[in-house]
């Protein structure tokens, strides 16, 4: 009689609900899913959750495979010497293989006042506690919004568009990702909705006040109802159970997904850095790397040899309100080209386009949920650069262990 294998995932996003989703095509296998919240956040859906427009939840029982178990709580420890979690109410759960799915975060604002006066918005605890703060505002309060890539840009346009006076503080670059010409059809789109766009080496935030931003040109703007968009950050659970990561805190593995530590431990998603050369966050690398992760898992189990995690990125997609988006498109290693579907014409396209990304997000967990391994993606959706860098660092490695003899 085979022995049924313990798996156990920590952390229902994206990542962690496809990896448990597909784990359960292995015969013999207990998937555990382990979350902090008892339902699934569509963390791209968070500025519509503060404007009022989605409520950006989903009940994990419409996501989640009908085999997983659901275990609310949160974890304190990984001892992966014995193989289990400690949980953060004196519980212990056990496992025979672990998916690290811990997503990422707000990271803490360094700039004085930020911590205290903004309000941050990566999380769903984050978002209600910045949507009674609006709601209590009169309509011409003064909204500023530090940080410009998507959830910046998004949430501006998203109160902008409900008739709020909106500055987004974007700092040296506004839209960092996006090519010249797509930053240029966003700006338009964004000064078309009233956002006024501060831009440039002085338009970096010094200060916050509980009324005003400080700007590095000297400029104090008026502020009733501050927003910090900038910058992620990863949970230090890895680091604070003595497991190794990166400088930013993500979990060190090989191209498998496995931690450099510990082959019964699988990175998935945000919190992951394969090869120290970690993914672009975003909902769009995490499904592939739970998928990914899951597979390394299995193939463990099948006694077969894990294969290197495949990722593709076709570029970024924004909402700018409810009525308008773009997409940008980027090539295979994830550099934005100069195509992109949006701008004045296409921007009710972009909009339907933005909303069928959010909307496929969850609905690809449901069908892998029905269908474990329907997501599978090949090796030639895999940025071919990588592969290079990493053939180059091995080079370099094995080049560096040469031991010089001596002349005589």
């Amino acid at each position: 009689m085979s022995e049924t294998t313990q798996v156990v995932v920590v952390g229902g996003g994206y990542a962690g609900v496809m990896a448990a989703n597909r784990l359960t095509a292995g015969d013999d296998v207990a998937v555990t899913l382990v979350n902090a919240r008892p339902t699934f956040v569509e963390r791209i859906r968070l500025h519509q959750r503060v404007a009022g427009t989605h409520g950006a939840t989903v009940e994990f029982r419409d996501v989640l495979a009908d085999d997983v178990r659901l275990e609310v709580a949160s974890v304190e420890r990984i001892d992966a010497e014995a193989r289990r979690l400690v949980l953060a109410d004196g519980d212990a759960l056990d496992y025979d293989y672990l998916v690290y799915a811990v997503g990422s975060t707000s990271a803490a604002p360094a700039v004085p006042g930020a911590a205290e006066y903004a309000f941050r918005l990566a999380s769903l605890e984050e978002a209600d506690l910045l949507a009674p703060e609006l709601a209590a505002a009169a309509r011409d309060a003064r909204v500023t919004v530090v940080g410009a890539g998507p959830s910046g840009i998004e949430t501006a346009s998203e109160l902008a568009e409900q008739g709020r006076t909106v500055t987004l503080v974007a700092g040296d670059l506004f839209g960092p990702y996006l090519h010249p010409r797509g930053r240029r059809a966003v700006a338009a789109q964004l000064a078309r909705l009233g956002v006024t766009i501060l831009e440039g080496p002085g338009a970096t935030v010094t200060a916050v006040t509980d009324d005003a931003v400080q700007l590095a040109d000297g400029r104090d703007l008026p502020s009733d109802v501050t927003i910090w968009t900038a910058g992620f950050a990863v949970p230090d659970l890895a680091a604070r159970s003595g497991l190794s990561t990166d400088a930013a805190g993500r979990l060190l593995t090989d191209e498998t997904l496995t931690s450099v530590d510990d082959e019964r431990v699988v990175a998935a998603g945000d919190a992951g850095a394969p090869s120290d050369l970690p993914y672009r966050m975003s909902c769009q690398a995490a499904g592939q790397l739970g998928g990914a992760a899951a597979d390394t898992v299995l193939a463990r189990l099948a006694g077969t040899t894990p294969a290197p995690a495949a990722v593709g990125f076709l570029g970024q997609c924004l909402s700018l309100g409810r009525g308008a988006g773009l997409f940008q498109f980027a090539n295979r290693g994830d550099v934005p080209v100069r195509a992109f579907l949006g701008g004045r014409l296409g921007a009710r396209a972009g909009a339907w386009l933005k909303e069928l990304v959010c909307w496929s997000t969850v609905k690809q967990l449901t069908w892998e949920a029905r269908r474990p391994g329907v997501l599978r993606y090949p090796a030639v959706v895999a940025d071919p650069r990588r592969a290079a860098a990493l053939r180059d660092r091995r080079q370099e490695t094995a080049a560096s262990d040469v031991v010089p003899t001596a002349s005589v």
